[in-house]
């Protein structure tokens, strides 16, 4: 049996396509780690996390497009930032986030580092859910 350039780009055109569809089933089964806020380090830049805590408070911006907003989990406290387009999105949904106040939530976002402190900026409008 003779290996034609023909065949060659066949079984790894087959191979690149097994590999995405791969890519495509399991790529939604992925999660975000989830952590104590005491556990979340400048090592951590650009990792996509979750966490789970009271949310204390929201606060706008000076410039008011976006949003911090203040979670403790017992371990610490974090700020979460929220740009205005995901704000928007809550706000077209009919969501108030301060209603959220005093409430048990999980955040996923992303670290991040401002001022020296770290912080989270959460993914999207729905990255944000009350846990009972």
């Amino acid at each position: 049996m003779e290996i034609t350039d023909e065949k060659i780009f066949k079984i790894a055109l087959f191979t690149a396509l097994i590999g995405i569809v791969g890519l495509l089933i399991f790529a939604g089964s992925v999660e975000s780690k989830e952590l104590k806020i005491k556990e979340i380090g400048k090592s951590m830049i650009g990792e996509k996390i979750a966490i789970t805590g009271v949310l204390e408070s929201v606060k706008s911006s000076s410039s008011g497009k976006s949003y911090f907003l203040s979670v403790n989990d017992g371990t610490g406290r974090i700020n979460v930032v929220v740009f205005e387009s995901s704000f928007l999105k809550f706000q077209n949904n009919g969501i108030d986030i301060s209603s959220y106040v005093g409430e048990k939530v999980k955040v996923f976002g992303s670290v991040s580092e401002y001022n020296s402190a770290i912080e989270l900026i959460l993914d999207g409008s729905n990255s944000i859910k009350i846990i009972s």
